[in-house]
């Protein structure tokens, strides 16, 4: 089964695990449209163990990458604290307003 759209193009080309940089540049929503393709793939049973190798390897690479920009939005996420005097500031995500 051929598949037409980029993602399904670079998920038939062998996966170069040694060069996990190369999709550095993916966005949180590209990374994991091309992992749930590749999920996809993997649970359909139709690949060599080779392949099944391969896109398993690019898998987690694409899981690393989505890691990666989950942990760099967090750590610029602000929260609104409520102070004790009811005034509201803004906070760094995890940091604690006055009591």
């Amino acid at each position: 089964m051929t598949q037409n759209n980029s993602i399904g193009q670079a998920i038939d080309q062998p996966a170069d695990a040694g060069q996990p940089e190369k999709e550095t540049g993916l966005s949180y929503e590209k990374a994991t449209a091309e992992l749930e393709v590749i999920v996809h793939r993997l649970e359909s049973g139709e690949l060599s163990l080779e392949q099944s190798v391969e896109l398993f390897q690019k898998g987690m690479n694409l899981a690393k990458i989505c890691t990666t920009r989950l942990n760099e939005i967090e750590a610029r996420i602000t929260q609104l604290i409520e102070q004790a005097d009811g005034q509201i500031v803004e906070a760094e995500l995890g940091e604690k307003g006055d009591d």
